[in-house]
């Protein structure tokens, strides 16, 4: 069997349907019939049943998809593997990540990645944000899933992957934790709870010295990680900003989370080093960005962006919910 003989016959056997085989393979109709045809006549009869309403393999055309898709693919990856060795897609990855909904991105992405790249290994961090910045410019990490804003010149902030409504953490004792939706002007309610070893850039990101309106937010203590910070919630020394999805990633008694409606959601943004420009980054980035083009759910509906730029979250533009 000629390659463009067992690509159509495998890509046929998977789309059960002439048209969308040719547009996969960028040839016309009449030529993958005819491919087909000139199969069936050498192994000395059908490979598939045809009719004006439905295209379906028969049992010999079964057997033939299953004994050849293992060796093509074989084949496919045996050819990946070299074109990564010319382009220095090999050893190991290694990528940060500062939100759990991040590592599931980056596990999928792992996992499509290394069908065509099986010769780097790609190893994941889960850190605070400040660390990870941290590690990201002393070369400890190559690559990191984060929050903007970054003010580091040597940081490359790239492609937004996904967004979560933002929410404010509060003791589950407190008033507002009793509302379906708290404004920015809530923040003068009670201390803010800070991370500590964040930029100027981050901390007046999350958190504000004054509200939109000019009232004083008071500042309350702080913490390193981002467990420290919720031990304080809910021991009542104040509240936080975080996305609303950390309460399905961050259950814990004694504390709530309760979104926003009037404050733009928490984006999820790769970045790199300035000037990073290696074959197996480059690669794994597209992979990233790829994966994460897949919309996911979210407690609060948000909905995920391959592209860079804002979105629209639902919970946050509707105080009904």
């Amino acid at each position: 069997m000629e390659r463009y003989e067992i690509e159509t016959f495998l890509t046929l056997a998977d789309e059960l349907h002439f048209a969308r085989t040719a547009e996969r393979l960028h040839v016309s109709p009449g030529r993958v019939s005819q491919t087909i045809k000139t199969l069936e006549r050498r192994v000395g009869g059908p490979l598939f049943e045809r009719s004006s309403r439905r295209v379906a393999l028969t049992s010999v055309g079964m057997q033939l998809r299953e004994d050849i898709l293992p060796a093509y693919e074989q084949i496919q990856r045996a050819v990946a593997d070299a074109a990564a060795a010319h382009a220095g897609v090999r050893g190991v990855l290694r990528v940060g990540f500062t939100a759990p909904r991040s590592g599931e991105v980056l596990v999928n992405a792992g996992d499509a990645f290394s069908t065509h790249y099986s010769r780097c290994t790609v190893e994941l961090l889960n850190v605070t944000y400040g660390a990870a910045i941290a590690a990201l410019r002393e070369e400890q990490v190559d690559l990191l899933v984060a929050e903007p804003p970054v003010e580091e010149p040597d940081v490359y902030v790239g492609p937004v992957l996904f967004s979560k409504c933002r929410a404010l953490v509060v003791p589950a004792g407190h008033p507002l934790a009793r509302r379906q939706t708290v404004s920015t002007e809530d923040l003068a309610a009670l201390p803010l709870v800070t991370a500590a070893g964040v930029s100027k850039a981050f901390g007046e990101e999350f958190f504000p010295e004054r509200t939109p309106r000019g009232r004083y937010i008071e500042r309350g203590p702080s913490a390193g990680g981002w467990e420290g910070v919720l031990s304080l919630i809910a021991g009542g020394k104040g509240a936080t900003v975080s996305a609303l999805a950390a309460g399905t990633y961050h259950v814990r008694p004694g504390i709530a989370y309760i979104p926003f409606d009037d404050a733009r959601p928490v984006e999820y943004a790769l970045m790199w080093r300035n000037g990073d420009t290696s074959p197996r980054l480059q690669a794994f980035i597209r992979t990233v960005v790829e994966v994460a083009s897949v919309p996911g759910g979210s407690s609060c509906g948000c909905r995920g962006t391959g592209a860079p730029g804002p979105w629209e979250c639902q919970r946050c533009t509707s105080s009904s919910e």
